[in-house]
């Protein structure tokens, strides 16, 4: 799969996934949300970068979690693409498999990367009673919060153990998680690659 074809596959990814985020955002309040089915909806929230809604701590009033997880993420995405042109520029022909899954991998840290570095800058703030706009920003270059909206409340337990917490939400509903597009790019692509083409990097 020729390397030309790898970034156009990222770059259609990244587009759709910032398309949505950014209609998401100019036109939810925060926890707004549109019920698509019973059991799925589109629910505006924020977080500073970590992936499915959670959190990182602050320290000393100053976000250094959020800096360190967008500076890690900036460093990955350019060992990603290296690894990527490495693959597209050796003899033996690689899978196309293996280019779409690690395209989707890069698209999808590349979509929440953009959310950080510009969202901060470029819109204003989303409140529970505001809609974001373009306009002065809300925060400063490298600290916006990233965009989720995929929440599916498939059932509702009456008592939750301690170690399912993660997957539940305040109102105890299975699947808890809020996430966006890129999160179910690196998500599907992890569990493709780990399933279908593990031997390609053993082989590697």
């Amino acid at each position: 799969m020729k390397l030309r074809k790898v970034a156009m596959l990222v770059a259609v990814l990244v587009v759709l996934d910032q398309m949505l985020k950014i209609w998401i955002k100019t036109h939810l309040c925060i926890d707004e949300a549109i019920e698509i089915f019973p059991w799925f909806q589109l629910r505006f929230v924020e977080n500073n970068g970590a992936a499915f809604g959670m959190q990182i701590a602050n320290a000393g009033g100053f976000d250094w979690g959020k800096l360190l997880l967008t500076s890690f993420r900036v460093v990955m995405i350019a060992l990603l693409g290296y690894y990527i042109h490495y693959l597209g520029r050796k003899r033996k022909e690689t899978p196309k498999g293996v280019f779409v899954g690690l395209a989707m991998i890069f698209a999808g840290a590349l979509g929440n990367l953009l959310d950080s570095i510009f969202y901060g800058v470029i819109f204003t703030a989303s409140t529970p009673l505001s809609v974001a706009t373009l306009g002065e920003g809300y925060s400063t270059f490298l600290m916006g919060k990233v965009v989720d909206m995929f929440y599916f409340p498939l059932f509702q337990w009456n008592s939750v153990p301690g170690w399912l917490d993660f997957l539940v939400d305040h109102n105890n509903y299975f699947f808890g998680a809020i996430f966006n597009l890129a999160d179910s790019y690196i998500c599907v692509a992890a569990v493709y690659l780990l399933l279908f083409q593990w031997r390609a990097f053993d082989e590697d």
